[in-house]
């Protein structure tokens, strides 16, 4: 939810708009003069026009229910309590006999005044969500040879697919569930998504052939990329502080690569001992053992619809009050639905500078990641002659670089937050909160590739290459913190379809990247096909740079970041003329009697 402290959407008296004086700061002057051209040149430019109007719609609409969610101490009143024929402030001009729900200032109810220990409850039993989708990922790892001897699959192309089918769902499924979430909810959204992982894994331990087993893959990747995109919401919707927010991602961001770390190792005992069906059926008692917390400790956290659930309950308690919530307002049919909530991860992945360079950096670390589930082997049981479970220990060490990052991701933390309230200038530019983060991890991923490469031989110990997974996993986590973290503040309340954007477009290099690991190792070497990815991670690790060189202008000729911010600046406008009209009021009318009742959120549901 958007930080905005209280309003409501239209003032009016007769058919007139009331104009009140505003101390809300205006858009700087220089902002306007980048928007103006801007908006004129989209007249004249026929698709990026209607790219352009369905984001204007789309960021009004969102701030329009934003900033009624989360008013503060002002409420509107029954058109019957105004004499002179005025009408009620509303969010549409259809609803001027309606009160208007909002949040009250430290309800219980609103997810930012939930306790401490609550937010600690859900971000656990999201991480664990988390786990299950991303260990999902890698679990047949080290048990597809032993699948494929008993199916008779011979080709090495065919041998990644229990892996890329999977990542085929991560590809489709958050630009789905994403902005679902934010249409719908996070809770029944995350309930469904979770069953259906369950189901699916277990149809992977019961296959009977190999195409079975490839399409039972893809349902199970496509349900279990679910907490992906949702689980950022739901951190977005619970802290709205930024530094309580950045901390959360970097957990969420640790359980991402820890999950793929772990599959391998238990791929690779099980296959070798007890079959390798049961790889499938471990994931499955840990995926039954995880639904129940998930059950128990996952409230609904998104602050529209837990307005609704409140109105629908007051109105049925009382079937003559006339009340609603904001997001009853905002009628969204299946052409909307379709042309606007749906489209959104895709109208950023195309039309977006930031979010654009951020999927494709994101894009190749994380397919160099997926690719190591390849390479690996060819290593550590080719040049050292490990076996499967030994080989997958192996990949601890990038889980030990991933924590590693955790320690210094909070002390930069610490060091930002000194320096903001020391009003030091450098922390007022945008950039400077997140990607310095990346600029240190962008390197140090890039040597930890040209380490394993150069180091991985018969006359050197398999200690020295697999320490090259320490920086491996810190640069990586560093540059995952950092961009995620950046996108999301720069989004706001379309945090999630952001990040929904980002998933597809790394799991879509991470699903066919890998297809070629193995002919590149052979062709190459290992030394030239490490060398080859860390130059191209070389020439990407610039992007956070030249973020920092020129992110503000890019923001300003960002077409969403600009309808976010005229939204965002019209709306807080219009809080201050709600507060300065509901002191007209109260002057004018004095105290209310028992019988012209404010409707207060805070108040019970009976009125």
């Amino acid at each position: 939810m958007a930080d905005i402290s209280s309003t409501t959407l239209s003032v009016t008296q007769g058919d007139e708009q009331t104009t009140q004086t505003s101390q809300v700061p205006q858009a700087p002057q220089t902002q306007q003069a980048h928007e103006q051209p801007a908006s004129q040149t989209h007249k004249h430019n026929g698709l990026h026009q209607i790219i352009h109007d369905i984001d204007e719609r789309d960021a009004e609409a969102r701030y329009r229910e934003e900033a009624a969610d989360n008013i503060a101490g002002v409420h509107t009143r029954s058109s019957a309590v105004h004499h002179h024929n005025q009408r009620t402030p509303s969010l549409s001009d259809n609803e001027n006999d309606a009160l208007i729900l909002a949040w009250s200032e430290n309800d219980h109810e609103n997810p930012y005044n939930f306790s401490s220990l609550r937010k600690a409850s859900i971000v656990i039993t999201t991480m664990l969500s988390i786990i299950n989708s991303t260990m999902g990922s890698s679990l047949p790892s080290n048990a597809i040879p032993y699948m494929a001897e008993e199916w008779g699959v011979t080709s090495t192309s065919q041998k990644v697919l229990p892996m890329s089918t999977y990542l085929i769902g991560y590809i489709f499924g958050p630009l789905v569930w994403a902005p679902l979430s934010e249409q719908f909810g996070r809770q029944k959204l995350s309930w469904a998504t979770f069953a259906f992982f369950i189901i699916w894994t277990m149809a992977c331990a019961l296959a009977p052939n190999w195409p079975a087993f490839l399409v039972f893959r893809l349902f199970c990747g496509t349900f279990a990329s679910a907490p992906i995109a949702i689980v950022t919401g739901i951190l977005a919707d619970i802290f709205d502080n930024p530094v309580s927010r950045g901390r959360a991602m970097a957990f969420f961001m640790v359980m991402t690569l820890l999950g793929p770390l772990i599959a391998p190792i238990v791929s690779g005992y099980c296959s070798t001992t007890i079959g390798w069906r049961w790889t499938f059926w471990i994931g499955l008692i840990y995926a039954g053992a995880s639904l129940i917390p998930l059950l128990i400790f996952l409230p609904e956290t998104y602050g529209p619809i837990l307005l609704r659930n409140r109105a629908i309950r007051m109105r049925k308690a009382d079937p003559k009050l006339n009340i609603v919530a904001p997001h009853e307002l905002e009628k969204k049919d299946l052409r909307e639905l379709m042309t606007v909530v749906l489209t959104r991860p895709l109208r950023m992945i195309l039309f977006e500078m930031i979010v654009t360079s951020v999927c494709a950096y994101l894009a190749l670390v994380y397919a160099i990641f997926y690719m190591t589930f390849q390479a690996y082997p060819l290593i550590f049981e080719g040049i050292y002659h490990f076996g499967p479970g030994k080989e997958g220990l192996i990949f601890l060490t990038i889980g030990a670089g991933s924590l590693l990052s955790l320690p210094i991701f909070y002390a930069y933390d610490m060091y930002l937050y000194r320096a903001t309230q020391s009003g030091k200038p450098w922390t007022k530019i945008e950039e400077y909160r997140r990607l310095p983060l990346a600029c240190l991890g962008g390197p140090v991923f890039v040597i930890s590739l040209f380490w394993l490469g150069w180091s991985a031989r018969s006359d050197v110990s398999f200690v020295v290459p697999m320490l090259a997974g320490v920086p491996f996993g810190l640069g990586f986590m560093l540059i995952f913190l950092a961009l995620l973290n950046y996108i999301t503040d720069a989004y706001e309340i379309f945090a999630a379809s952001a990040n929904a954007a980002a998933s597809c477009c790394r799991s879509l290099l991470a699903t066919v990247l890998p297809l070629a690991t193995a002919p590149m190792f052979t062709s190459l070497e290992i030394s030239g096909a490490c060398s080859l990815l860390g130059g191209l991670s070389c020439i990407m690790c610039v992007i956070p740079f030249i973020f920092i060189w020129k992110g503000e202008q890019i923001r300003a000729n960002s077409k969403f970041c600009i309808a976010l911010r005229e939204r965002k600046i019209e709306m807080l406008r219009k809080v201050e003329e709600q507060r300065q009209r509901q002191l007209h009021f109260e002057q004018r009318d004095g105290v209310l009697s028992e019988s012209e009742p404010v409707i207060r959120p805070d108040q019970k549901e009976t009125v």
